[in-house]
């Protein structure tokens, strides 16, 4: 996985104890040699996420944010089942290596390989792709969110990873519960957004397994060729739910409203790729899936996506984030709940 690195960490104080680390790992990960180094990769805005090694080995060790606000987001052990579970799945992941409690670093973690590849988190990483390359990236990105969504939880043991009769009403009362433990303003749109949606919710179209989190820079992608998706990362999210809830998520994504939260000129809003009604219809001809209500999936998207970055801001402000780029987020906030209102006033 490449992409920019933030600086060297080893205190507590940085979301890591190397030491302790470096005990836990001489007794649970075969290879290791004895010491380690570390990276935090910039691009996350939830989860912290490193690059570890110990000069022949590679890993990528994640942890919940410092001072996190949103305890259901951060669930190590729901992100570590996941990815363990979809191994051998066509639906590609970074091999599982080991997860832990809180008795090495305050929280729990989880450590999976370290896959080589490429991670497009901003415009200038898409410069050197043409467009017929970046279009087949995007392409390529929704099959393996359609794949995602064909596989029977039950044979890969994910049975009761979660529960999909009410999962949207659910979704929609948990995100505006989490607004109410974030907020750091009132904001009327946010409550306007959240009494649409509870009063527009339907049945659920389906149940799957979802990402929860499905955009350009939370997959790694080959070198040789950006259409080729090497690992799906960032599972924190993932549960038992309405597929369609992913779909419109992954669209919301291309709207430039989203780029303050990962810093200004994300990847996934750049104009190079495809629009938005060109890539469901993807989904829906790879799919089959109905898309009659595509409309309330963006609502929701907008709405799930807002009190995110109210989150995010929320520990910026405290002084809990690390790496650079989250003094934009919280301008992201209010245009997005608005952004959210309109979508459910029409389709794409």
């Amino acid at each position: 996985m490449t992409g920019e690195m933030t600086g060297t960490a080893r205190s507590a104080d940085d979301g890591l104890d190397l030491p302790a680390l470096e005990r836990f790992f001489a007794e649970r990960v075969p290879g290791f040699t004895g010491r380690l180094t570390a990276e935090l990769l910039q691009g996350g805005r939830s989860n912290l996420t490193y690059l570890l090694t110990d000069g022949r080995h590679q890993w990528v060790l994640r942890r919940p944010p410092l001072g996190g606000l949103t305890p259901s987001a951060h669930d190590m052990g729901r992100e570590y089942q996941v990815v363990a579970a979809l191994a051998g799945s066509r639906v590609p992941v970074a091999r599982a290596v080991v997860l832990a409690g809180a008795e090495v670093l305050g929280v729990p973690f989880s450590v999976v390989e370290y896959v080589e590849g490429v991670v497009l988190r901003t415009e200038d990483h898409l410069v050197a792709l043409s467009d017929e390359d970046l279009a087949r990236c995007t392409y390529g990105l929704v099959d393996v969110l359609a794949e995602l969504h064909t596989v029977d939880p039950g044979a890969v043991g994910l049975r009761d990873f979660g529960r999909p009769v009410g999962y949207l009403a659910r979704q929609v009362g948990r995100w505006h519960d989490q607004w109410r433990r974030v907020r750091t303003r009132p904001l009327a749109d946010i409550e306007r957004l959240h009494a649409r949606l509870a009063e527009l919710c339907p049945g659920e179209s389906g149940a799957s397994i979802v990402h929860g989190d499905y955009r350009i820079d939370n997959a790694i992608l080959a070198q040789h060729d950006p259409a080729e998706v090497r690992a799906v990362v960032d599972w924190e999210m993932a549960t038992l739910g309405d597929p369609l809830a992913d779909l419109g998520l992954h669209l919301v994504y291309s709207d430039p409203e989203f780029a303050p939260v990962l810093g200004g000129r994300a990847a996934s809003t750049s104009d190079r790729l495809p629009a938005p009604a060109d890539l469901a219809q993807r989904y829906a001809e790879v799919s089959g899936r109905d898309l009659g209500r595509l409309d309330f999936y963006l609502g929701l998207g907008y709405f799930k996506i807002a009190v995110i970055a109210e989150g995010i801001h929320a520990r910026f402000q405290q002084g809990m984030t690390r790496g650079s780029g989250f003094e934009s987020v919280g301008q992201a906030v209010a245009p997005l709940a608005a952004a959210g209102l309109r979508a459910l006033e029409k389709t794409i």
